[in-house]
């Protein structure tokens, strides 16, 4: 089977059901996938993109927690390709396919689409993560997986292996067999030759359809399982079945100004998640969101252009290394190193350093913030100073323990009260 042929007969499917409960407030509305990032994108944008780019165009985005943003966001934006080519994006939400149990985990949200999955007759399916920011050409790890006559490949990267037990890390043989899998170990196993460096699962993998099918029907009647792929069936296979380790590196979008640094990244928790959005107001980032060669898509909204206002004095609209999406008004006051999300206005003699502020904010009068990531929607009242007194912070607003503070309106209306 040609390149072309198989990317037809695949399937990808991305699990976007996700509490993601380390994220705090910024997912009490909306699943982990829909939470904006990258000044106009949500995560789910990503894997979406990389899928598109790759050749993939049958994809399922399985839904559960919270998932009317995301739904909107995918019906929205995302609805443009031919459903006469056999060309798809659909939504498939949990519906309790199997039994009366919600997904149960990653494998179990597989396991209860099985019908639909055996409606395509699809021979490969490839398995993402929906919460992961990364550029990535699918097509080279399915073609290393149908040369390798694999029964699962597993897409991995290089971690430090002070951070290993965060990963599923695996140990390979010198053909890039997977020979042990451990999910978040202690005392992780490091890469041959390299003790610094541990070889960590990204959560993508590419199934044959016969053999995934099997084994999900196996796991399902295991009362013993959490029906997880990581923590159950991935290592189950170690040993049993012809199991192959994917680098990352040989199908990365490269960014030439980072040749040795694949970018790849969980933005799982709220500092994860502030340091990737501060990475783009570096003046090269590792992430080129310029590269026109792999665009990531979105949905598109008719806005105007971003506007700075005023040139008096102290009453100067600037940004500074930062970026300013669509929308925006900065009027009169200063923006550095930051991120300012669609339709946001920071009012006049204001100063907001290193903060990710979410669409159609409103930053009022001599306020002050730095490090701080701002909920969409939130109205920040005149003369707020955050991010200068920890004590304070933490009374008012959720201040971590690097020192992101992050503000809903939920918390501002309580402070009125």
């Amino acid at each position: 089977m040609d390149l072309n042929a198989a990317r037809m007969s695949t399937l990808s499917l991305i699990l976007a059901g996700g509490r993601g409960s380390r994220l705090k407030h910024l997912t009490n509305h909306r699943s982990k996938p829909a939470v904006p990032i990258a000044g106009k994108y949500k995560i789910i944008d990503f894997p979406l993109s990389n899928c598109i780019n790759s050749g993939m165009r049958k994809i399922a985005v399985l839904t559960q927690y919270r998932s009317h943003t995301l739904n909107q966001h995918v019906q929205r934006g995302w609805n443009f390709l031919r459903s006469d080519f056999n060309e798809f994006i659909e939504l498939w939400p949990a519906q309790q396919q199997t039994g009366e149990d919600w997904y149960r985990g990653t494998a179990d949200a597989v396991y209860q689409n099985f019908k639909m999955i055996d409606e395509l007759n699809s021979e490969y399916i490839l398995i993402l993560a929906g919460d992961h920011v990364y550029r990535q050409d699918y097509s080279v790890m399915l073609q290393e997986h149908i040369e390798n006559k694999a029964d699962v490949t597993v897409a991995c990267i290089e971690v430090p292996v002070k951070e290993a037990d965060q990963f599923g890390i695996m140990h390979v043989d010198e053909n890039d067999n997977i020979i042990a899998f451990e999910e978040k170990p202690s005392n992780p196993p490091t890469m041959p030759g390299n003790p610094n460096v541990s070889l960590a699962s990204m959560g993508i993998y590419i199934f044959s359809t016969k053999f995934l099918r099997e084994n999900l029907m196996n796991d399902a009647q295991d009362c013993d399982s959490s029906h997880d792929f990581g923590k159950d069936l991935i290592p189950l296979f170690v040993g049993r079945s012809k199991i192959k380790a994917h680098h990352f590196a040989n199908s990365c979008i490269p960014n030439d100004s980072y040749p040795e640094k694949p970018y790849w990244r969980d933005v799982g928790t709220l500092t994860a998640y502030w340091e990737s959005n501060m990475d783009l107001t570096k003046l090269v980032p590792e992430l080129d969101l310029y590269d026109e060669s792999w665009p990531i898509r979105t949905t598109h909204y008719q806005r105007p252009a971003a506007k700075f206002n005023y040139n008096y004095e102290e009453r100067i609209g600037t940004a500074l290394n930062s970026v300013v999406s669509a929308g925006c008004i900065v009027s009169g006051s200063t923006v550095e190193q930051s991120i300012l999300f669609n339709n946001v206005r920071v009012n006049s003699y204001s100063h907001v350093k290193k903060c990710v502020v979410l669409p159609r904010c409103d930053i009022g009068r001599h306020c002050q913030l730095t490090n701080v990531v701002v909920d969409s929607d939130t109205k920040i009242p005149p003369n707020t100073i955050i991010g200068e007194d920890p004590i304070e912070d933490a009374k008012r607003f959720y201040r971590n323990e690097d020192g992101i503070v992050l503000v809903t309106q939920e918390m501002i209306d309580l402070l009125q009260d």
